[in-house]
Protein backbone atom coordinates (compact mmCIF):
# COMPACT_ATOMS: atom_id res chain seq x y z
CA UNK A 1 0.00 0.00 0.00
CA UNK A 2 1.09 3.79 -0.74
CA UNK A 3 3.61 2.40 -4.27
CA UNK A 4 2.53 4.05 -7.26
CA UNK A 5 1.96 2.35 -10.22
CA UNK A 6 1.42 2.96 -13.52
CA UNK A 7 -0.89 0.60 -15.57
CA UNK A 8 -1.99 -0.25 -18.78
CA UNK A 9 -5.28 -2.19 -18.93
CA UNK A 10 -7.82 -3.34 -21.03
CA UNK A 11 -11.40 -4.30 -19.04
CA UNK A 12 -14.01 -6.78 -20.14
CA UNK A 13 -17.18 -8.10 -19.77
CA UNK A 14 -17.01 -11.36 -19.44
CA UNK A 15 -18.33 -12.01 -22.98
CA UNK A 16 -15.58 -10.08 -24.09
CA UNK A 17 -17.11 -6.59 -24.62
CA UNK A 18 -14.21 -4.29 -24.44
CA UNK A 19 -15.23 -1.68 -21.70
CA UNK A 20 -12.17 0.33 -21.27
CA UNK A 21 -8.58 0.41 -22.41
CA UNK A 22 -5.67 2.93 -21.85
CA UNK A 23 -3.77 1.47 -25.08
CA UNK A 24 -4.68 4.15 -26.69
CA UNK A 25 -3.55 7.23 -23.83
CA UNK A 26 -1.23 7.56 -21.17
CA UNK A 27 -1.06 4.92 -18.58
CA UNK A 28 -3.37 5.17 -15.39
CA UNK A 29 -1.47 6.45 -12.29
CA UNK A 30 -2.50 4.10 -9.60
CA UNK A 31 -1.45 5.04 -5.84
CA UNK A 32 -2.29 1.73 -4.43
CA UNK A 33 -4.61 2.43 -1.13
CA UNK A 34 -6.14 5.71 -2.10
CA UNK A 35 -8.95 3.94 -4.06
CA UNK A 36 -8.47 5.69 -7.38
CA UNK A 37 -9.90 2.45 -8.68
CA UNK A 38 -12.43 -0.11 -8.56
CA UNK A 39 -11.60 -2.74 -5.24
CA UNK A 40 -10.47 -5.85 -7.08
CA UNK A 41 -8.40 -3.89 -9.55
CA UNK A 42 -6.69 -2.47 -6.46
CA UNK A 43 -6.33 -6.00 -4.39
CA UNK A 44 -4.73 -8.04 -7.63
CA UNK A 45 -2.29 -4.75 -8.02
CA UNK A 46 -0.59 -5.67 -4.88
CA UNK A 47 3.01 -7.38 -5.17
CA UNK A 48 3.55 -6.61 -8.73
CA UNK A 49 6.51 -6.01 -10.09
CA UNK A 50 7.67 -3.77 -13.51
CA UNK A 51 6.80 -4.88 -16.53
CA UNK A 52 4.59 -7.93 -15.08
CA UNK A 53 1.26 -8.75 -17.21
CA UNK A 54 -1.64 -10.18 -14.93
CA UNK A 55 -4.98 -11.17 -16.04
CA UNK A 56 -8.20 -10.38 -13.23
CA UNK A 57 -11.39 -11.49 -13.22
CA UNK A 58 -13.41 -9.13 -10.48
CA UNK A 59 -16.57 -10.61 -9.38
CA UNK A 60 -19.25 -7.56 -9.53
CA UNK A 61 -19.37 -6.79 -5.38
CA UNK A 62 -15.32 -6.01 -5.80
CA UNK A 63 -16.61 -4.27 -8.91
CA UNK A 64 -19.33 -1.93 -10.24
CA UNK A 65 -22.18 -3.82 -8.09
CA UNK A 66 -25.29 -4.38 -8.31
CA UNK A 67 -26.01 -0.20 -9.86
CA UNK A 68 -22.96 -1.25 -12.52
CA UNK A 69 -21.84 1.56 -14.68
CA UNK A 70 -24.64 2.39 -17.31
CA UNK A 71 -24.65 1.92 -20.15
CA UNK A 72 -21.56 0.83 -20.52
CA UNK A 73 -21.02 -2.24 -17.36
CA UNK A 74 -24.46 -3.69 -16.43
CA UNK A 75 -25.40 -4.47 -12.59
CA UNK A 76 -23.76 -7.19 -11.39
CA UNK A 77 -21.17 -8.06 -14.01
CA UNK A 78 -18.04 -9.94 -13.51
CA UNK A 79 -14.98 -7.56 -14.91
CA UNK A 80 -12.13 -9.14 -16.64
CA UNK A 81 -8.71 -6.84 -16.78
CA UNK A 82 -5.71 -7.85 -18.68
CA UNK A 83 -3.33 -4.77 -16.89
CA UNK A 84 0.80 -4.20 -17.76
CA UNK A 85 2.60 -2.89 -14.79
CA UNK A 86 4.74 0.24 -16.61
CA UNK A 87 6.35 1.79 -13.67
CA UNK A 88 6.15 1.53 -9.86
CA UNK A 89 7.35 4.24 -7.47
CA UNK A 90 7.59 2.63 -3.98
CA UNK A 91 6.31 5.10 -0.61
CA UNK A 92 8.99 7.15 0.46
CA UNK A 93 8.76 6.71 4.52
CA UNK A 94 7.82 10.78 4.08
CA UNK A 95 4.84 9.93 1.94
CA UNK A 96 4.30 6.96 4.61
CA UNK A 97 4.80 9.84 7.39
CA UNK A 98 2.09 11.99 5.37
CA UNK A 99 -0.21 9.33 4.53
CA UNK A 100 -0.62 7.23 7.03
CA UNK A 101 1.02 8.96 10.84
CA UNK A 102 -0.40 12.34 9.71
CA UNK A 103 -4.34 11.55 9.26
CA UNK A 104 -3.70 8.91 12.57
CA UNK A 105 -2.50 12.42 14.11
CA UNK A 106 -4.84 14.73 13.46
CA UNK A 107 -7.69 11.93 14.48
CA UNK A 108 -6.33 11.90 18.05
CA UNK A 109 -5.76 15.84 18.04
CA UNK A 110 -9.08 16.97 16.95
CA UNK A 111 -11.27 15.83 20.09
CA UNK A 112 -8.51 16.78 22.20
CA UNK A 113 -8.80 20.53 20.69
CA UNK A 114 -12.67 19.92 21.25
CA UNK A 115 -12.09 19.29 24.51
CA UNK A 116 -9.54 21.98 25.52
CA UNK A 117 -11.91 24.47 23.82
CA UNK A 118 -14.94 22.91 25.97
CA UNK A 119 -13.04 23.34 28.81
CA UNK A 120 -12.01 26.80 28.08
CA UNK A 121 -15.33 27.70 27.75
CA UNK A 122 -16.94 25.69 30.43
CA UNK A 123 -14.28 27.47 32.88
CA UNK A 124 -14.96 31.30 31.30
CA UNK A 125 -18.76 30.77 31.52
CA UNK A 126 -18.31 30.22 35.24
CA UNK A 127 -16.20 32.68 36.04
CA UNK A 128 -18.30 35.18 34.49
CA UNK A 129 -20.99 33.85 36.60
CA UNK A 130 -19.29 33.98 39.87
CA UNK A 131 -18.19 37.94 38.92
CA UNK A 132 -21.69 38.63 38.19
CA UNK A 133 -22.68 37.02 42.15
CA UNK A 134 -20.08 39.21 43.18
CA UNK A 135 -21.41 42.51 41.52
CA UNK A 136 -24.96 41.54 43.07
CA UNK A 137 -23.94 41.04 46.69
CA UNK A 138 -21.97 44.34 46.71
CA UNK A 139 -24.86 45.77 45.14
CA UNK A 140 -27.24 44.92 47.91
CA UNK A 141 -24.63 45.28 50.59
CA UNK A 142 -25.06 49.29 48.90
CA UNK A 143 -28.98 49.15 49.11
CA UNK A 144 -28.87 48.46 52.95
Amino acid sequence: MGDTLEIHYTGRLLDGKVIDSSLSRDPLVVELGKRTVIPGLEQSLLGVCVGQKIKATIPAHLGYGKRGYPPTIPGDSALEFEVEVVSLTQQTPWQHLVNDVFPMLCLALVPTLLGLVGLYLYKKANGQQSSKKVKDRKSKQKKK
